[in-house]
C-alpha cells in the first residue's frame, strides 16, 4: 500500500473513533442530566396558583363540565393547568406531554385524560407504577372522572375542577 492511502485510512479511523466517543458522551449527558425541555408558548404555559387544599367532595356529580386541572400534592403542588379547548392531555415525564411530572415513578407517557362533551376519562398507557383514581389502580380501558376525584400518578396527586 502507498503511504498516502495508509494515511487517509488512519485519519479516517480516528475521526470516526472521536465520532463514537462524542456519541457516547452526549449519551451520558442525556442519561445524567435529562433531555431540553421545550418550553410551552406563553398563551398555553400553565398559571401557578395559591396553594388549593382538597375540599370535600359533593355527594351528586356537578353539573358543570371541568375547565382546569389543579395539582394538590407533590412537587408541583399548587399548580394550575387550564384544560381549555383540548380534547385530550397526555400525562408523564416526556416534554410532549401536556402536563409533564418530573419523578422516578411516573413513565414518559404515563396516562391520557380525554374529554367527550363535558365528560372526562382517564386511561393508563401501560405504566409500569400505574394510574389510579380514588385510591383505585386503573387499567388500559378509559374511566369516567367526576370533578374533585383524586388521580395519583408517580408522586404527584391532582384533580379536575369546575
Amino acid at each position: 500500500m502507498s503511504d498516502l492511502l495508509l494515511l487517509l485510512l488512519r485519519i479516517g479511523f480516528l475521526v470516526m473513533l472521536w465520532f463514537f466517543v462524542f456519541a457516547v458522551v452526549y449519551s451520558l449527558r442525556a442519561d445524567l442530566f435529562g433531555v431540553r425541555v421545550r418550553k410551552m408558548p406563553a398563551a398555553e404555559a400553565p398559571v401557578p396558583a395559591a396553594p388549593v387544599h382538597q375540599a370535600p367532595r359533593p355527594s351528586a356529580p356537578a353539573a358543570k363540565a371541568a375547565t382546569r386541572l389543579i395539582i394538590t400534592s407533590g412537587p408541583k403542588e399548587g399548580l394550575e393547568v387550564p384544560l381549555g379547548a383540548a380534547d385530550s392531555m397526555s400525562i408523564g415525564r416526556s416534554s410532549e406531554s401536556g402536563l409533564v411530572i418530573r419523578d422516578d415513578y411516573t413513565s414518559s407517557h404515563h396516562a391520557r385524560l380525554t374529554r367527550r362533551g363535558d365528560i372526562w376519562t382517564l386511561q393508563d398507557l401501560g405504566s409500569t407504577n400505574g394510574t389510579f383514581l380514588d385510591g383505585h389502580r386503573l387499567s388500559d380501558k378509559p374511566v369516567q372522572v367526576q370533578i374533585g376525584s383524586a388521580i395519583k400518578v408517580g408522586a404527584t396527586t391532582f384533580e379536575l375542577r369546575a
